[in-house]
């Protein structure tokens, strides 16, 4: 086999112009997948990250409030959390793998700017804000990626954070000095007499017995209302301290970030604070399936009163799938179209060197060379027909200080592609594409193994 590897070297040494540009044409198609297989691999591993940094690894929950709690907080809530987080915290098994373990509150709500005379639906999301900015820190992958400051940290118990949407909707923007903040130019039509307000009277009436007596000027002060344990409404009222863009539009209008025991006293009162979520952030995320199980039986072993369950990031966040299926069939889609010129490529070029060797062959065969021996050869020629450029450009790549902005993401991260570690990603490729090169020498050689010697031997 060794001489045969030999053999075949010292043949591509012979005509270089044709080898070198065979080599340089799977170069191409190596580079090109890795460096397409690195960018996507940089891209998942970065919504991964958001998705950790936000919300956790793993999140304890009533069993069924995935499907069917958002709208029901008081129904799906986590009775004696601070048992559960102070058992998982004190868990030998748990302790070292585990970063930050963190109760949250969502809850469905309308808020209301009562000074402008607008009002708009909120998702309030109750945090303690301490742990928030300590799951911010997380960045197993080492992108780069600025952590995200909480607004919410360090401010007054009864501090709010608004989307940024939210806050143009309910006209915050003057009091909290917002630029890039765009005015509204269309004034609504009110019959004579009426009120400028559109919040429904009863709302009105609850706001008016809570709320103290308001200044004259504008403030950055919100009302709440929501439904309390037992259905009747309750109202609480919020500074607002600043505001937090969520990336996507749609729930940047919406969202709204308040203190943990604020959130609480909203939906259950004076009565036993519960919560919707207990989130749970690991070091690393290959961690997770032990550290799931290991929840689990804590949770069946010592709070089986409550039908709790264990959800992971990626079942909370079907997006997270959704994407990574999409450029599994792009890289898929563009690995056959690469290895569908590496094909025509050296199939061509094996070709035209079985052509122009028809004596070499015959010569070859007459020495004794058997025909297995014949193809070997041309098959070991198509096999030496690269990674090294691939790790090169991806280098200068990550090293030119270029920046994008991902999808659902408001700040720009550094643009860069994770070719240099992922060695299955490269064996892969380049197992792939030499197990190509040598089925498009097959058939030239199958064709050089079959010359009769004679007919080579006397080829012209």
């Amino acid at each position: 086999m060794i001489a045969t590897l030999l053999l075949a070297l010292r043949n591509l040494q012979r005509n270089r112009r044709r080898s070198i540009a065979t080599l340089l044409a799977m170069i191409v198609g190596v580079c090109a997948i890795l460096l397409f297989g690195g960018f996507t691999t940089d891209i998942t591993l970065g919504l991964q990250s958001d998705i950790v940094r936000n919300s956790g690894h793993l999140q304890i929950q009533r069993r069924g409030y995935y499907l069917f709690g958002s709208g029901n907080s008081r129904a799906y809530g986590i009775r004696d959390y601070t048992r559960i987080v102070q058992a998982l915290q004190g868990d030998p098994a748990l302790r070292s793998e585990v970063t930050v373990i963190t109760p949250t509150l969502e809850l469905g709500g309308v808020a209301g700017n009562f000074d402008a005379g607008v009002t708009r639906t909120v998702v309030v999301e109750g945090a303690i804000a301490t742990d928030q900015a300590r799951m911010q820190q997380w960045d197993d992958y080492g992108l780069g990626a600025p952590a995200a400051s909480s607004p919410l940290a360090g401010t007054q118990p009864d501090a709010a954070v608004a989307g940024f949407g939210l806050a143009r909707v309910l006209k915050l923007c003057e009091p909290l000095h917002l630029t890039g903040c765009a005015s509204d130019d269309v004034i609504a039509d009110h019959p004579a007499g009426a009120s400028a307000s559109t919040a429904p009277s009863e709302l009105l009436a609850l706001v008016a017995a809570e709320a103290p007596a308001r200044p004259a000027a504008p403030q950055a002060r919100i009302d709440v209302l929501a439904a309390a344990a037992q259905g009747a409404p309750n109202v609480g009222s919020f500074d607002v301290v600043g505001v937090a863009q969520q990336g996507v539009k749609e729930f940047d209008d919406i969202y709204l970030a308040v203190h943990l025991p604020r959130a609480q006293r909203l939906v259950y009162g004076g009565g036993e604070p519960r919560v919707t979520a207990i989130e749970v952030q690991l070091r690393h995320t290959a961690q997770l399936p032990m550290a799931r199980e290991r929840i689990r039986q804590i949770l069946a072993a010592s709070f089986g009163d409550q039908p709790l369950d264990v959800q992971d990031f990626e079942t909370l966040n079907p997006s997270y799938g959704q994407t990574n299926s999409m450029f599994s069939v792009i890289f898929g889609f563009m690995f056959a179209l690469v290895s569908s010129i590496v094909l025509f490529v050296v199939g061509n070029t094996m070709s035209t060197a079985v052509v122009e060797r028809t004596v070499e062959i015959g010569t070859l065969r007459a020495m004794g060379m058997r025909r297995r021996g014949i193809q070997k050869l041309f098959v070991c020629e198509g096999l030496m027909l690269g990674v090294l450029v691939a790790v090169g450009i991806a280098a200068v790549v990550n090293h030119s200080g270029l920046t994008w902005t991902p999808p659902a993401r408001v700040d720009s991260v550094p643009l860069s592609v994770r070719v240099w570690g992922e060695w299955r990603q490269i064996g892969l490729v380049f197992g792939c594409l030499s197990l190509v090169a040598a089925l498009s020498a097959w058939w030239p050689s199958h064709r050089a193994a079959r010359l009769s010697v004679v007919d080579a031997l006397r080829h012209v």
